[in-house]
């Protein structure tokens, strides 16, 4: 997954630079009880892991996740992964509001996105598609936002999980 900082063309210059550069590293085999274990995933060695707890009107849904914090890791993503368990998916973090979009060059399986604010509140989700060659679309949300999750494309609408609903994250200890 490769996220687009900046909407403008010279930031999406820097951001390919640097996306080749961080294409050279290695991906690690995930942990057999971690997020991106089971059905060929893959996940990003030393990254942070948690559960994002989403408060829906039908009660908590929880996702396992990896948390991408630096520009390398935001810009990793989950790019190159044949498959993301059922309730696995990759939270993204800003320290301050940012009106960012998404995209998906590079990214294998179809994805859903949702976007929350510095409440806590989700502002937007979105379905994106695979991109295997450019020009992929940009994935904009429309809003500022502090932090994004990515799951499976449809975990949101089977799950209940909708704008305005509060999301939660937990940081396992380690």
């Amino acid at each position: 997954m490769i996220e687009v900082w900046a909407p403008r063309r010279r930031a999406l210059g820097l951001l390919l630079a640097a996306l080749v550069l961080a294409g050279c590293g290695e991906q690690a085999p995930a942990p057999a009880d971690g997020p991106g274990a089971g059905d060929g995933a893959t996940s990003q060695r030393d990254l942070p892991v948690g559960t994002l707890v989403i408060r829906t009107d039908d009660g908590p849904v929880r996702i396992e996740v990896e948390i991408a914090e630096t520009p390398e890791q935001k810009a990793r993503g989950l790019m190159g992964r044949r498959s993301l368990p059922e309730d696995a998916g990759m939270v993204f973090l800003e320290e301050q509001p940012v009106s960012t979009s998404f995209w998906m060059k590079d990214t294998l399986i179809p994805l859903s996105i949702a976007f929350w604010g510095p409440d806590g509140e989700i502002r937007r989700i979105l379905d994106m598609e695979p991109c295997r060659e450019e020009p992929c679309p940009l994935y904009d949300p429309e809003t500022s936002w502090v932090g994004a999750v990515e799951v499976n494309q449809g975990f949101f609408r089977e799950h209940g999980v909708e704008e305005g609903d509060t999301v939660e994250l937990r940081r396992d200890a380690g």
